[in-house]
Order: C-alpha cells, then sequence, then structure tokens
C-alpha cells in the first residue's frame, strides 16, 4: 500500500500562486510516475501535470507556461508550483502515483482562485 497527503492548497486571487506539495508513504520502493490531477462538481477528474521517476513531464494545455512540476525522488514526493492562477484553476487537486500496477491517490487539497 502506498499513501499519499496533499498540503498546500488554499484560498487565492487571480494571478496569484500556490504551491501544492505530495508525500508518498508506505511500500514506495518502485513507484513510478507521480502526478497531479484536479476534479470540480460534476465533472470528470482530469490531468493537470504528471512527472515520471526520471523527471519527464507532461501538462494540460490549460495550464502549460504557468504551472511547473517536480519531484524529489529521495523523499518520495512532488511538487506543484501553480502560478499567475485563474478562477477556472478552482478545483480538488490530487497527487497519483501508480506501483505495480495500482493507482494510488491522496484525499485532495481544495485550490479556489477568486476573480
Amino acid at each position: 500500500q502506498v499513501q499519499l497527503v496533499e498540503s498546500g492548497g488554499g484560498l487565492v486571487q487571480a494571478g496569484g500562486s500556490l504551491r501544492l506539495s505530495c508525500v508518498a508513504s508506505g511500500s514506495v520502493f518502485g513507484i513510478g510516475t507521480m502526478g497531479w490531477y484536479r476534479q470540480t462538481p460534476g465533472k470528470q477528474r482530469e490531468l493537470v501535470a504528471t512527472i515520471s521517476s526520471g523527471g519527464i513531464t507532461n501538462y494540460a494545455n490549460s495550464v502549460k507556461g504557468r504551472f511547473t512540476i517536480s519531484r524529489l525522488n529521495a523523499e518520495k514526493s512532488v511538487y506543484l508550483q501553480m502560478n499567475s492562477l485563474k478562477p477556472e484553476d478552482t478545483a480538488v487537486y490530487y497527487c497519483n502515483t501508480q506501483r505495480i500496477g495500482v493507482s494510488y491517490w491522496g484525499q485532495g487539497t481544495q485550490v479556489t482562485v477568486s476573480s
């Protein structure tokens, strides 16, 4: 089992910044790609950004140039620096990773961007 704990969400004005953090614990040996997803009420969870264990990144078009994902393999942690936030970025953000074909999710952290 892998446990993921997110932190760093909150309320920010449009144009502001937030940094999300996620730390993995438990059976973390061999975890692969880590990433961030987000979900708003009534919509499917969507990819925000992912980063492989080798540092290859992938971003949703809507966040390219504004968000940066990074990870510290030694600490089994992943971060999401979010700049130039927009009201449409408001969502619950979830941390994700996979290990031996199983996907794990954190409990989510709320990000609210006011206009």
